[in-house]
């Protein structure tokens, strides 16, 4: 492939987005290139503070925890209050949290500490995630959570390494770079990034149009995402094992730490690198082909890991598995986006946001467990079975509810969703909902 094919090709990639959509990606990159906390929280417990690894690992496991309320939280302000003060307050208080990890020191105040990180950091997802969903042309919302993701991944990446070569600053060091780093992150938000909540749909007397009331309970009722929500939690939990087992697994087969961080690493490189090239590969397919792939790269992966001996074998289950990370995670996003009601949007991020939370905290627990118990070939075994069950879901369960093409016939107002309902069309539907005429109507997206 030549450059200039290679040149168009990337330009493909990330071109026809609005300027709102380039901010907001400059916000995640700003924010995860500072995020050293999580990445380096158990050193600093175990190694400066003197806790035992018991307490590290549940502290880590608290963050987790808050992570399982704030999703929820956030997707309830996101739609009630607005995507960017949501984003704005939650970058903040995380901020606090990161900054007040540096001067606390008693177990239980660190605990608080990381607990209320947890909450916050999870409670912003929502809301960037129903940005984009709001602000990107449905036909490329994949490809711009392709993208976020992208740069969350190469932020992360930096960090890892930054975060490495100044640890001899000292950790409370490092947690007070991520407190300026999520502090401007939520500054671009603000300057930059355009409120994109939809306003009440309102009648031609321009009185305003009651919409359906959605409540937790309401998204947690519907058929469609409810199983996709559920299949995800399958999916994460299949995708936090390694970072539980791999070490552990590695360590039984008597090779030394080191080597686990230069397999773990496969897995950021992979994305940094060859993100983009996946993003063009899988552009306009199918999303439940996509979703059944990637669960399928997923039980092959960590399947594969039982039959590892070796450093190079074990990075080679890590590569298979992160491919199918690179699809799952924007499909995903994109298809929360798919069966969200536009009003509810931030509510249906919530709820997914959360399944990715409980994984979080269970995963760990669970994957450690097994590992002392029957051992890391059951856990492999277990994983892979997981996963090829994600996946025969997916393609049984959902082609109907992601079916790219809609045929024309009447829908329920459940049945329309935002892909494919365009907001010029919102109005007309809204009007049918309440039985008054729809001409000369109009809504703001």
């Amino acid at each position: 492939m030549s450059i200039d094919s290679l040149r168009r090709s990337a330009h493909a990639t990330v071109s026809g987005f609005p300027r709102g959509f380039w901010w907001l990606w400059l916000s995640t990159l700003v924010n995860r290139t500072g995020a050293f906390v999580l990445t380096f929280l158990s050193l600093y417990l175990t190694q400066e503070l003197g806790h035992s690894a018991w307490f590290a690992g549940l502290v880590v496991a608290l963050h987790g925890l808050g992570g399982v309320a704030g999703s929820p939280l956030g997707g309830t302000l996101t739609d009630r209050w607005g995507r960017r003060p949501t984003m704005v307050t939650m970058h903040l208080a995380a901020a606090a949290c990161a900054a007040a990890l540096a001067v606390v020191t008693s177990a239980w105040a660190i605990a608080t500490v990381v607990l209320l990180m947890g909450v916050a950091m999870q409670a912003v997802r929502p809301s960037i995630n129903a940005t984009i969903a709001d602000m990107v042309p449905a036909h490329d919302v994949r490809r711009a959570y392709a993208l976020n993701y992208w740069a969350l991944n190469l932020g992360f990446a930096i960090a890892s390494i930054g975060g490495g070569a100044a640890a001899f600053l000292g950790y409370r060091t490092l947690f007070v770079v991520d407190a300026v780093a999520t502090v401007l992150c939520a500054v671009i938000v603000f300057l930059r990034l355009p409120e994109t909540r939809p306003e009440a749909a309102v009648d031609k007397q321009g009185a305003p149009v009651a919409e359906e009331k959605v409540s937790m309970l309401t998204v947690l009722r519907d058929a469609p995402f409810r199983t996709l929500v559920l299949l995800n939690l399958l999916v994460c939990v299949v995708f936090t094992a390694p970072w539980i087992g791999l070490p552990l697994t590695m360590a039984h087969q008597g090779l030394p730490p080191s080597s686990f961080g230069m397999v773990i690493a496969v897995n950021g490189i992979v994305i940094v690198g060859f993100q983009l090239l996946v993003n063009k590969l899988t552009d306009k397919r199918s999303p439940v082909l996509l979703l059944t792939l990637s669960s399928l790269l997923f039980a092959v992966g960590t399947g594969a890991t039982a039959l590892a001996g070796s450093s190079v074998a074990f990075a080679a289950t890590v590569v298979v598995w992160t491919v199918g990370e690179m699809i799952h995670v924007p499909t995903n996003a994109a298809a929360t986006a798919r069966l969200a009601p536009e009003h509810a949007r931030g509510r249906y991020q919530g709820v997914m946001g959360m399944s990715w939370a409980v994984a979080g905290f269970v995963a760990p627990i669970t994957a450690g467990a097994i590992v002392d118990g029957p051992g890391p070939d059951v856990l492999w075994a277990a994983t892979a079975a997981i996963g090829v069950v994600a996946a025969v879901g997916y393609f049984t369960r959902l082609r109907k509810a992601l079916a790219e093409e809609t045929a024309t016939q009447e829908t329920s107002p459940r049945e329309t969703s935002p892909r494919e309902t365009s907001p010029k069309d919102a109005p007309r539907v809204l009007k049918e909902e309440s039985s008054t005429d729809t001409s000369d109507t109009s809504v703001k997206a």
